[in-house]
């Protein structure tokens, strides 16, 4: 269709009569018998017409990966080697693979549902998948070989995490239960409960010394991971009033941020159990929170939502910093390293990029047919990964709008 606009045009300029005599007969009316045969399939059509016309301009990615037959829904970028990905999905899969090498795949067997997380070891050694099955695998990150298959949930499993210090890694389950193995040894080390509905998110404090958790009922708990006592247990008035959805610890161990399905956002004081915070601007539910990096001038944090929103608090005032508008709900966000940029993933298939310090959007990366489900950043910045549910992981390349602010 792109060929007739052009025609039409260059008709127009050079003698228009002729011009219009020339597409009625011929290029218009061909045009009218596809769109005719096409009208039952239309919105694939119109991706097919994007796809065709606007490929170049219009897919700003450097890489995608379509090893996936399925929507995907977990990644993580390796905190070592720049190059390295791990995607899961709907297709019961994970795959290891590399930016730029496009010849090199590493198929995550084992899982018999969807894989919902992955997170690689601080030091890069072992990755751990989590399934809808309620298994947690451990895989070699270099070579993609499954080491351990640490089982014991009743439920599926909604996140993984490592001990910042070792090859311990934790699990937050649907059954309620927060589990803890020694993954070089595949032991069972320990469980938590005290949670009465899915635990939703949760983390090592980034000291080790202490693990936060989220749940659908609400409630933020600060565990001791050497007893499994619950130190703290946050809920009720001033708190969510609805399930948990995200929750990220400062750099320095003391304050938990939470986000909610019933769109608030809560500081915590992890140390004395006390909501320090109410964060109201949210109108729907909350999909992510992170805390600016410890290097921030101004201590910031930042929450998208289904309200359309990211919000970058100013943290010494409680107070929205910045509020920026987005064509579809905000799933997913991550600073850039340790800069004043953070990117955020919408389910329009955008990610955008955001100067925390002005508020204003830097660069938009296009390609996703679906939503993004998930970001991150590699180690050395220079690239975004997204996945989506459109079956594909897409690499951006920062220097775009590093050189744009530059």
């Amino acid at each position: 269709m792109s060929n007739n606009t052009d025609m039409n045009h260059s008709g127009g300029e050079e003698e228009e009569d002729e011009g219009d005599v020339f597409l009625g007969e011929s290029d218009v009316l061909r045009e009218y018998d596809v769109d005719e045969q096409d009208l039952p399939e239309a919105d694939d059509n119109d991706d097919m017409d994007d796809d065709g016309e606007q490929f170049d301009e219009n897919d700003d990615s450097v890489h995608t990966f379509t090893g996936h037959k399925g929507e995907l829904y977990a990644l993580t970028c390796s905190p070592t080697d720049a190059t390295l990905v791990a995607t899961g999905g709907g297709d019961d899969k994970g795959f290891l693979w590399k930016i730029g090498n496009g010849d090199w795949a590493a198929e995550l067997l084992g899982h018999k549902d969807s894989v919902s997380c992955l997170a690689f070891s601080y030091d890069g050694q072992l990755l751990a998948s989590g399934g809808l099955d309620g298994v947690v695998q451990i895989f070699d990150a270099s070579s993609g070989d499954l080491k351990c298959v640490l089982d014991g949930p009743g439920g599926g499993i909604e996140w993984v995490r490592w001990h910042p210090r070792g090859h311990v890694v934790l699990a937050g389950s649907e059954d309620c239960s927060l589990w803890m193995w020694n993954a070089d040894k595949g032991a069972y080390l320990n469980m938590f409960s005290g949670h009465n509905l899915n635990v939703t998110c949760g983390d090592f404090t980034p000291d080790g010394k202490l693990i936060c958790t989220g749940s659908d009922d609400a409630s933020l708990i600060v565990w001791n991971p050497k007893t499994c006592e619950s130190i703290h247990v946050v809920k009720g008035h001033p708190y969510h009033t609805e399930g948990l959805t995200c929750l990220d610890v400062n750099s320095n161990s003391s304050l938990a941020i939470s986000g909610s399905k019933d769109g608030s956002v809560h500081i915590v004081n992890i140390v004395t159990g006390k909501v320090v915070s109410s964060l109201t601007s949210h109108t729907d539910s909350v999909e992510c929170a992170k805390f600016s990096p410890s290097s921030a001038t101004i201590p910031l944090a930042a929450t998208g939502g289904m309200d359309k929103k990211l919000v970058i608090w100013d943290l010494q005032h409680s107070t929205p910093r910045f509020i920026c508008e987005h064509a579809e709900g905000v799933t997913s966000l991550t600073w850039i390293g340790s800069s004043k940029y953070l990117a955020t993933g919408c389910a329009d298939g955008t990610v955008s990029i955001w100067d925390s310090l002005l508020g204003n959007c830097i660069h938009t990366y296009h390609g996703h047919q679906d939503a993004v489900q998930a970001i991150s950043v590699s180690t050395n910045t220079d690239y975004i990964v997204s996945v989506s549910v459109d079956n594909t992981a897409r690499v951006y390349e920062t220097s775009e709008f590093q050189n744009k602010v530059a």
